[in-house]
């Protein structure tokens, strides 16, 4: 731009008179900003080497440490018909107490006397039972006379035999006696006729002898069917023998095959028995299901099922009931990334929600309203949402919890992993390189010893 004119030039002369441009060229700038940057980055230098709590970070609600201890609904184990409630909402039951009663509504069942009945058909059963038991009893003893019977006719024959023996052997000495005095006559006989012929005995002596001989000559006709008939004998009395066997035999097998049947009949009636019992007592624990008790002490949360007269199945949840007695635990949930470095016994920050709390994930020490916990299960398979379920029951060491918690508030969680500089865990953030895995003071130890 041409400088024609004087009008647009800046006289520095005349500004060179004010005592604040004056001051102005007087002063150094630039050594007050290098001192402010300088300290500025002192003060960040120092700030990166401080300690900085590495943490896993996660959200969950409260529940109870022990499963019976969290809130349950109650089911009705038959079907039926709601006839009265005994409790409200809100209400406050011991263990056992009535919550409300129900009617029966199938028709097996509708018999007002049918437990009644069902014992006395048991106990019917049961008479009939030792009916067959008196019965098998008799046949045992009828087989013990039978066999006694036996025994003793067996006896009787076989004695029979030993005399009939006894007797033939008698026979059979006395005609080998008589075929000897045959001998004895035909030789006397011989030698009177051969006397008689040279003259020195009479014809009378001869006669004699031929008469005696004749009359031993009967005596062993006699004796030989004396002694067939002892033989005869002795073959009746072995065939009575056999007789006597199987005619007990075949009482024995009669009264055996009766003992068998009334037996048999015996178990049946007691297979009845054992059924009829069965159903006796599912119809008397049946009776007492009508009445639906409290299982454990708690507060009636809200009556799922309403009204008079309503049916109601098996398996349908009638209401809810919160345990009076329960253990505060908080169940949370952490990303599959971080699940690994979670161990049991961790300690863990929880703060509430509806509690005041001012939180530093870094300097978990200078947090306010958060309270100690420890990991006490943690569960290995993947929940719905994508992530590990972890649960952790408050730090005896710690402050306690507070007693105005409820079932079911969100809480969010915070657990404390190894001590780094805080440049460290931005270098870690930058790189997307997960926190390092915390070790506690005994396995530290433990390591160095294997070192």
């Amino acid at each position: 731009m041409l400088n024609v004119s004087n009008n647009n030039r800046i006289n520095s002369e005349k500004l060179e008179k004010f005592s604040t441009i004056q001051k102005l060229y007087k002063t150094n700038h630039y050594k007050v900003l290098n001192k402010i940057l300088l300290a500025f980055i002192v003060v960040v230098i120092l700030f990166l080497f401080l300690p900085w709590t590495q943490n896993i970070s996660g959200s969950g609600a409260v529940t109870t440490l022990k499963p019976d201890q969290r809130p349950q609904t109650i089911q009705s184990l038959i079907s039926g018909r709601i006839e009265k409630w005994y409790v409200n909402e809100g209400d406050y039951v011991e263990e056992g107490d009535t919550i409300l009663f129900i009617s029966e509504i199938k028709e097996d069942y509708l018999d007002p006397n049918l437990v009644e009945n069902t014992k006395n058909q048991m106990l019917a059963k049961e008479n009939a039972v030792n009916s067959y038991e008196g019965k098998v009893t008799a046949l045992g003893s009828q087989m013990n006379a039978i066999n006694n019977e036996r025994d003793l006719k067996s006896k009787q024959a076989k004695n029979k035999i030993r005399q009939t023996l006894l007797k033939i052997k008698s026979d059979s000495m006395d005609l080998e006696a008589i075929k000897t005095q045959i001998k004895i006559a035909n030789t006397q006989f011989k030698r009177s006729v051969q006397l008689n012929k040279e003259g020195l005995k009479p014809l009378t002596d001869v006669e004699e002898k031929r008469l005696k001989l004749q009359e031993i000559e009967a005596k062993l006709i006699t004796q030989e069917n004396k002694l067939l008939s002892s033989e005869n004998e002795l073959i009746n009395a072995r065939v009575e023998i056999s007789r006597i066997n199987a005619e007990y035999s075949e009482k024995l097998s009669k009264a055996q095959s009766d003992q068998y049947t009334a037996e048999s009949s015996k178990y049946d009636t007691k297979a009845q028995v054992n059924k009829l019992q069965n159903q006796y007592n599912n119809y008397k624990i049946r009776n007492g299901m009508y009445y639906i008790k409290a299982p454990q002490s708690g507060y009636v949360n809200r009556a799922l099922k309403s009204g008079i007269g309503e049916n109601i199945k098996e398996g349908t949840p009638i209401v809810s009931i919160m345990p009076a007695q329960y253990d505060i635990a908080v169940e949370t949930f952490i990303s599959p990334n971080d699940f690994p470095l979670i161990q049991k016994g961790e300690k863990v920050r929880v703060w509430f929600d509806g509690w005041p709390t001012i939180v530093f994930s870094g300097w978990p020490d200078l947090s306010y309203g958060t309270f100690g916990g420890r990991v006490v299960a943690i569960e290995n398979f993947i929940s719905e949402n994508g992530k590990y379920r972890v649960l952790i029951a408050p730090d005896p060491k710690e402050q306690k919890w507070p007693k105005q918690l409820s079932i079911g508030s969100g809480a969010q969680t915070m657990a404390l992993l190894d001590n780094v500089p805080i440049w460290f865990e931005i270098w870690r953030t930058l790189n997307g390189f997960p926190p390092n895995y915390y070790k506690s003071d005994k396995e530290k130890k433990k390591d160095d010893v294997e070192k």
